[in-house]
């Protein structure tokens, strides 16, 4: 005698609906919000004349001179992250644990740290803790090691002075990748330190914004980024995101190589002007999203879209043999 079922023959069982928030999240959700908005946005602690919220003085520090131009990627970045994964974040609420109010007095330290000492990076430091054990106290550990991930990607976007001091090495190093790439390709080039002569006699400097501080950043803010959502095994995650640091001295190397091949062959004025300004649009970001792409296929055995359909396929087969079975 086979063993009966409730559910029919042809009827799919029925998949538990996800919890919705309730009333007294949203709340907890819109009073945490509240009081962030009022020591980040509100109060004026800081600044050149201490007459700035520490958020504005944060977003004042994204610009040309501190090589940081990229930090605007950050909000939007962090915002589709959690929106990616909100249904699993979600769905991973259970019982919240006081461990997170721990947490979160390690953030006010630190904010009240910087009001006594007048550094606001300090302040930021501490707002992925204030964040992180906020979820922790509300719903547990899983969810907040799931808001985690994005809460903390913000130390990337806070500018540090000795990223100036770093380009010094970089700028050598693509001056070096692009005087070696100019002569593979026919140009004759003259170096001198980060200084490359053409053989008409004109010159170009590699200065700091040339030397790929930038587009290493920004380049890993999006690595980051990408190992948050790939499906795969840590020390792969970890792997992929350590290659963004080749792949953006390689990708921007190419991209100086190009203006030197373009002025060589071409226009130099067009060259050192308008191809400079939008060589890293056109050139920089498709070759190093293409060289992380391989990266992954490389580490995952395939393409990542490829090897998802395979695994969905192959999970309804198995389905379909136990469902007969």
């Amino acid at each position: 005698m086979e063993p009966t079922s409730d559910i029919s023959a042809g009827e799919a069982p029925a998949v538990a609906a996800t919890p919705r928030l309730t009333h007294g999240e949203w709340l907890a959700i819109g009073l945490t919000v509240l009081l962030l908005v009022a020591f980040y946005g509100v109060f004026q602690h800081f600044g050149p004349m201490k007459g700035e919220p520490a958020v504005v003085t944060w977003a004042r520090a994204w610009n040309k001179e501190s090589d940081f131009e990229h930090g605007w990627i950050f909000p939007p970045l962090v915002i589709g992250l959690i929106c990616w994964r909100w249904k699993e974040i979600q769905a991973s609420r259970s019982k919240g644990e006081w461990l997170g109010l721990i947490i979160a007095l390690g953030g006010a330290i630190l904010y009240v740290l910087s009001y006594r000492t007048i550094q606001w990076r300090v302040a930021i430091l501490g707002l992925p803790f204030l964040l992180t054990g906020s979820a922790w106290y509300w719903w547990g550990r899983k969810t907040a090691l799931l808001l985690a991930f994005p809460f903390f990607l913000t130390w990337l976007a806070i500018p540090v002075g000795f990223l100036q001091q770093g380009t010094g090495g970089l700028q050598l190093i693509a001056s070096k990748l692009a005087h070696s790439g100019s002569s593979l390709c026919g140009v004759m080039t003259t170096l001198r330190g980060n200084t490359i002569t053409m053989g008409d006699g004109s010159g170009f400097d590699v200065d700091e914004g040339c030397s790929g501080i930038r587009s290493l950043w920004s380049l890993m803010l999006i690595s980051a980024a990408w190992t948050y959502v790939a499906k795969m095994s840590l020390w792969k995650k970890a792997v992929l995101f350590l290659s963004s640091f080749p792949i953006a001295i390689l990708g921007n190397s190419l991209r100086l190589v190009s203006i030197f091949v373009m002025a060589g062959y071409g226009n130099p004025k067009f060259a050192s002007g308008t191809w400079h300004d939008w060589s890293p649009l056109v050139l920089f970001y498709p070759i190093s999203l293409f060289l992380l792409l391989t990266v992954h296929s490389v580490l995952e055995g395939g393409v990542p879209w490829k090897k998802t359909q395979q695994k969905s396929v192959r999970r309804a087969v198995v389905s379909q043999v136990t469902n007969n079975a």
